[in-house]
């Protein structure tokens, strides 16, 4: 009958449907592989399908000032494009970073500094001290960000109900070395009339002229116009920056 075998033609047929299934199901995996290493199952943005964003350095210093204000706009309105938060931008960056701003900001864990700017991997150089002040250390830190890594703006970022600004003025007792804080913080309480909000304030300007001069590294880069130093006030409520002129 033409058949060169004498399987039954239905134990055949079902052998050949289940091979043709597994091979199938097979494929269908490798594909699923395949797409997820190159992206084509992605997940929502702002999520580890952020975009990425090679950057040249911006034309002035004012103009780098200027993007992060319009990254904070984008978050307060809830717009966030959650640049450069990928794998991608993460490998981009390694070998080298080239971030284009630096800041001296609060250690509260509500002040997350790279998600208030709508900033991601490698765009900012962050040191962080509770009550955000210039002790050696930071100022040394933000040295390196503005000679070194070529960041063009140094970011005073205070917040509200900043608990190391209020502990200061009420003079409270406190455990270990916490009131060692309080030096650097102090002249800001006493010229802020007792009123906490002026304070925090008082306190972003104080830290900003602190470091303009006592370092005549940064002082030269501000001379020079490459680099300006500017401060501002963070609403743990709203989540806007208020800029404070410094």
């Amino acid at each position: 009958m033409g058949i060169e075998n004498d399987t039954p033609i239905l134990t055949r047929d079902t052998n050949a449907r289940r091979e043709f299934l597994h091979s199938t199901a097979v494929a269908g995996a490798g594909l699923v592989m395949s797409g997820l290493a190159a992206g084509v199952f992605t997940a929502p943005l702002g999520a580890s399908n952020s975009p990425s964003r090679k950057r040249d350095p911006f034309p002035t210093p004012q103009a780098a000032l200027d993007a992060l204000y319009k990254g904070n706009e984008r978050f307060v309105k809830g717009e966030v494009m959650a640049p450069n938060r990928n794998m991608s931008r993460l490998k981009d960056v390694a070998a080298v970073q080239k971030p284009f701003a630096a800041f001296l900001g609060c250690a509260d864990s509500r002040v997350p500094i790279e998600i208030v700017f709508d900033q991601g991997f490698g765009d900012l150089f962050v040191t962080r001290i509770a009550g955000n002040v210039a002790d050696p250390a930071i100022i040394g830190s933000l040295e390196f960000g503005a000679e070194v890594l070529g960041t063009q703006v140094i970011y005073v970022l205070g917040h509200t109900r900043c608990g190391a600004v209020t502990a200061t003025m009420t003079g409270s007792e406190v455990p270990g070395q916490i009131s060692t804080l309080y030096q650097h913080i102090r002249r800001a309480t006493k010229e802020s009339g007792g009123d906490v909000t002026k304070a925090i304030a008082r306190n972003v300007e104080i830290q900003a002229e602190i470091l303009k001069e006592a370092s005549p590294v940064i002082a030269r880069r501000v001379k020079a116009g490459s680099l300006i130093i500017a401060g501002g006030v963070y609403d743990l409520d709203t989540g806007r920056v208020t800029p404070i002129p410094v």
